[in-house]
């Protein structure tokens, strides 16, 4: 192998490891060393189908590894901040899948590791590396849409009722993160407010709405749903100046950018307002071309630059912190019925 190639150990070969694997596997940055599993058979069929990795049934025989640069952690939730906390002591750089820890507490404590010991510790938003979210950003960070007014965003499936977790730290980690992408400075909202609905008795809420007071006078609203029979993936953005629509399940035209809105003259009072001063805008509509790559392969590249150069990954765990404290905040407005103030995140550097 190249001197430059990095060494690393995916843990968790259940629903989402054999994907790291696939990808760090195909990657000429990574060399896929090991598969670690504490079901060794299934860690075995895994190694099999990415190119013959080492089979392991114990993290801390895994970390002993000298060679061993990162791992990629695709374990439950409730795991996350031992297995990372293991890694990080032991010098590895760690890539975390979604959410980056079960609590906002292990969150600031994985993150606060990773700084002291100078390690990369990177969040697997997936959703950040795909074409389109590249580009929502860019036309954002471009002033394409003037300033954000509203966010909507609907991700709603018949989908497998977790026991551990409730719908909004199932699905809302996905919007969450995307947001804290593509808005200039992050997600930072003043507040949130999170009603869920349990129609099955399932002892869980399994649909979920989310509204985020984001300082502006804007408000985000994320509708989650374990229970549809119709699946949706859908974020409008709308703007001053352009309102943009994102569906992720049309290929066709996943990006439409509409020249369309209400102008609203600005006047010194309340009475100096009329029906006069409001105009509506019907423009153009357009879809811009978007380049064709698998998300999780600029993921993984991502982890290997933000290692060789000592930068912050585009997905850092400061990212991952701030989608924690809106899940965090989440928690909290369902259990008082109010709405919740977001904390202040001391712990942040510039990424």
């Amino acid at each position: 192998m190249p001197e430059n190639v990095l060494n690393v150990a995916v843990i968790g070969a259940g629903y989402w490891g054999p994907n790291l694997a696939r990808n760090f596997h195909a990657s000429p940055d990574w060399h896929l060393s090991a598969i670690c599993d504490l079901d060794r058979e299934r860690a075995g069929r895994l190694a099999h189908t990415a190119g013959g990795a080492a089979v392991q049934d114990s993290v801390q025989a895994l970390l002993e590894d000298p060679a061993l640069d990162a791992v990629a952690i695709a374990t439950p939730a409730r795991t996350h901040h031992a297995i990372a906390a293991a890694a990080l002591a032991a010098g590895k750089h760690v890539l975390v899948e979604k959410p980056l820890a079960d609590t906002l507490a292990h969150g600031e404590q994985m993150v606060r590791t990773a700084e002291a010991a100078g390690l990369v510790l990177m969040a697997d938003h997936t959703y950040c590396y795909t074409p389109a979210v590249q580009k929502i950003r860019e036309l954002v960070a471009g002033g394409e849409l003037g300033d954000i007014l509203f966010i909507d965003s609907v991700r709603i499936n018949l989908g497998l009722i977790q026991p551990d977790v409730d719908v909004f730290w199932d699905l809302a980690p996905h919007d969450l993160s995307i947001l804290d992408f593509v808005l200039p400075g992050g997600l930072r909202p003043i507040q949130a407010t999170a009603h869920g609905s349990d129609p099955l008795g399932a002892g869980t809420a399994c649909v979920g709405h989310l509204i985020l007071e984001l300082g502006t006078g804007a408000l985000a609203h994320i509708h989650v749903n374990w229970l549809s029979p119709t699946k949706i993936r859908q974020l409008v953005i709308g703007g001053s100046r352009r309102t943009l629509v994102w569906d992720d399940l049309n290929p066709q035209q996943r990006i439409s950018v509409y020249d369309r809105g209400v102008d609203l003259a600005q006047q010194t009072g309340l009475a100096e307002r009329s029906r006069s001063n409001i105009s509506y805008r019907l423009g153009d509509t357009w879809s811009p071309a978007l380049p064709e790559h698998e998300a999780l392969a600029a993921m993984v590249a991502e982890f290997a630059a933000s290692i060789r150069t000592g930068r912050q990954p585009q997905t850092s765990g400061n990212s991952g912190l701030r989608v924690l404290s809106v899940l965090d905040a989440a928690t909290r407005s369902q259990q008082t019925g109010s709405p919740a103030a977001l904390p202040t995140l001391e712990l942040e550097s510039a990424s």
